[in-house]
């Protein structure tokens, strides 16, 4: 079993953001991949300062050469558990049985977006049925845009998608019941409301072109959804009693992530972190990359401290241990003190 001060187990932008803030502290990291990430169907990433519309995958391809830049190892794999061995050492276990020791671990694998359960949708996802607004907004801006409601979160993104487009439709798919003040802001807003359950959509050369109510089909040209974003870490901290927990807005459950500290990334559990999509759905890929960056600076402070004590341990204080380590860092001269200051050339 390879010994590492950190594992990390995800390779998108947060687990390599983190592994470059962790290399170049000189650390010795492991970023263990299992290739399946949450924009994968996405041809561009936005929003993200620099890197503008750069494909997903050139800007991963990116970010590993830059971990490898500064000595990390980049494995691909999927973890299955992750235990403790003793205080301070933790066993990370891949699939095909493989295991390796680390001082920490950073959890970044990000989310999964469950979506309805509506036929056709989910073969659209990332192309022309979409989530967020920030993300894609632009690319649809003018054309007709079905909101498919899954509850009263449904309701805020119609009136953020009317930001994007004068043609907003809200299919209220038997999810959500209209209160009077509800209605009124929509109309407000120019936006439509299309009663009844959702039960497909159309698509017309490879283009979304309508949403189907019943026997009726609505034209759009892209469609909204609200999915539920669980993260990705199934049983894999099981035997260290880390659960997810689920998020709601206004009585609705829009996701499931993992707790933790909301700067620094530390979870409950001593020497396990997270950062990314793991532990906050919402983050956007630049987002996650800043979390990443940050969380590994704090494990980097929480290893130094460790070493600190470890040290203190292992070298008990005396005079005799000061002096040595003067003399080896600092040298020696005819009057024991040192390196001389630099005279003044004024």
């Amino acid at each position: 079993m390879s010994d590492f001060d950190v594992v990390i187990i995800g390779g998108g932008p947060a687990g390599l953001a983190a592994a470059v803030t962790l290399g170049r502290a000189r650390r010795d990291v492991l970023v263990l991949d299992a290739g399946a990430p949450r924009n994968a169907p996405a041809t561009q990433v936005h929003s993200y300062l620099g890197h503008e519309g750069i494909d997903p995958r050139e800007l991963l391809a990116i970010g590993r050469s830059e971990v490898e830049q500064y000595g990390g190892t980049i494995r691909s794999g999927t973890v299955v558990r992750v235990e403790r061995v003793t205080e301070s050492a933790l066993r990370v276990t891949v699939s095909d049985g493989t295991a390796v020791g680390a001082r920490r671990v950073l959890v970044a694998t990000g989310v999964v977006d469950e979506l309805p359960d509506i036929p056709g949708l989910a073969d659209r996802w990332g192309r022309d049925v979409l989530h967020c607004a920030y993300c894609h907004g632009w690319e649809v801006r003018d054309r007709t845009i079905g909101l498919i409601a899954s509850g009263v979160a449904s309701l805020h993104q119609a009136q953020l998608w009317r930001q994007w487009s004068d043609e907003v439709i809200l299919f209220t798919n038997e999810a959500v019941e209209l209160t009077a003040g509800q209605r009124a802001e929509l109309a407000a807003r120019q936006i439509a409301v299309v009663p009844g359950q959702v039960t497909g959509i159309e698509v017309t050369d490879d283009e979304l072109s309508g949403i189907r109510v019943g026997d009726r089909v609505i034209g759009v040209q892209a469609a909204v959804v609200f999915p539920v974003s669980v993260a990705k870490v199934g049983d894999l901290l099981a035997e260290l009693g880390l659960k997810t927990e689920e998020t709601d807005m206004e009585g609705q459950v829009v996701g499931a992530t993992l707790p933790a500290d909301p700067q620094a990334g530390a979870t409950a559990v001593s020497g396990v972190w997270a950062a990314g999509n793991v532990r906050g759905h919402r983050a956007q890929v630049i987002d996650a990359a800043a979390q990443g960056g940050l969380t590994g600076a704090m494990i980097n402070i929480d290893l130094v401290y460790e070493d600190v004590r470890n040290a203190v341990a292992s070298h008990p204080f005396t005079p005799e241990l000061e002096r040595e380590v003067s003399a080896r860092v600092l040298g020696d001269d005819r009057n024991g003190l040192g390196h001389q200051p630099v005279e003044s050339r004024g």
